[in-house]
């Protein structure tokens, strides 16, 4: 695809990753919206806001009435409670599967229709390496992203006939907002966007974006004991 040609929807755009994709479809000639909660806190030249909170049908059915010229959807609007899957706040986990999994699925079961419509287009679900692997922390968080891998995984195979291919970006952790805590390697969220964008750009369906994610990739043939070698 030509992103010099697309129509984008970012959500989560209002800071950490989602800005910064943002700002790299705007850089490559892209027409950007750009959803957030709160539409004030967007503060990117050139995009066109719009209220969005993924968890509210209400809010997704209205973010399509403006945007009927969407191609590209990209589903990067998250959350991150830290939960425990063990003894977590079940609201917490709740607010994790109602986000990355059931959010994500309402963007795409909305904004499908409107791509075919169009003529067909892309959806990018951004993922992660944990929904790959488990660190045994953040569990409600771990579970959801293997949540929405496997729905990626389905809505790759069903979409793709209707002319709308669907791709996943994987990355470990980026120096955003969310991760600030966090005393970890991190990537630049600046140069992963530029990464992601470049697979869409190349039609690629899996977009693996650090050494972190690729290393847990080349693990998966080894099973559990090459994942999680301290179980042997």
């Amino acid at each position: 695809m030509k992103i010099s040609e697309q129509v984008a929807f970012v959500t989560g755009a209002n800071r950490g990753f989602g800005r910064h994709l943002a700002l790299e479809l705007l850089t490559r000639g892209a027409k950007v919206y750009a959803g957030a909660r709160n539409p004030e806190s967007i503060n990117i030249p050139g995009v066109i806001p719009v209220k969005l909170d993924i968890t509210n049908p209400q809010e997704v059915a209205a973010a399509a009435m403006v945007a009927k010229d969407v191609t590209l959807l990209i589903n990067n609007a998250g959350s991150s409670t830290g939960a425990s899957l063990i003894d977590g706040d079940l609201d917490k986990i709740q607010l994790e599967f109602n986000t990355h999994f059931f959010g994500t699925l309402s963007m795409v079961r909305t904004f499908a229709p409107i791509l075919v419509n169009n003529g067909g287009g892309s959806i990018l679900n951004i993922l992660s390496a944990l929904s790959w692997v488990s660190s045994g922390t953040v569990g409600a968080y771990t579970a959801a992203k293997a949540a929405e891998w496997a729905l990626t995984n389905d809505l790759r195979l069903n979409l793709y006939p209707q002319n709308v291919r669907v791709a996943g970006l994987h990355v470990g952790f980026m120096e955003t907002d969310m991760t600030s805590s966090l005393e970890v390697p991190k990537s630049n969220p600046e140069d992963i966007a530029k990464i992601a964008i470049d697979g869409l750009e190349s039609d690629s369906f899996e977009i693996v974006a650090d050494d972190v994610s690729r290393k847990v990739q080349r693990d998966f043939a080894g099973g559990v004991s090459a994942i999680y070698p301290h179980l042997s």
